[in-house]
């Protein structure tokens, strides 16, 4: 079952988070994901078609540090200054280089509206 992840972004500010893959728990060594792929798309709900944010692998949104097991998130500035939902939901897939498809969290994306534009 997916974890369960909260976000917060801040409208107009650059975005980054990092997550650490562990195999075993949170005492385990990292998660090798050589040839993985991974992505991740907000909507405004669980039945929603239309994409509000993506983070992907292939859009260069979503870096993998292999041997580390890190995923790092980054999404510019220029893009959050565009976002204008309240709340969304998420999830990201992390896909193995044989196609097996992991959905590794879930969660509530919260848009903190800025002032300064």
């Amino acid at each position: 079952m997916a974890a369960k992840v909260d976000f917060t972004i801040e409208q107009g500010a650059t975005w980054k988070h990092s997550l650490l893959l562990k195999s075993g728990g949170e005492s385990g060594p990292a998660l090798n994901l050589t040839g993985y792929t991974a992505k991740m798309q907000v909507r405004a709900g669980l039945g929603a078609t239309a994409v509000l944010l993506e983070l992907s692998t292939a859009n260069g949104r979503i870096i993998i540090t292999a041997v580390a097991g890190r995923l790092d998130f980054l999404v510019p500035a220029a893009v959050t200054a565009a976002l204008s939902f309240p709340a969304a939901v998420c999830d990201i897939l992390l896909t193995s280089p044989g196609g097996e498809v992991t959905r590794l969290f879930q969660g509530v994306v919260t848009l903190s509206l800025g002032a300064t534009k």
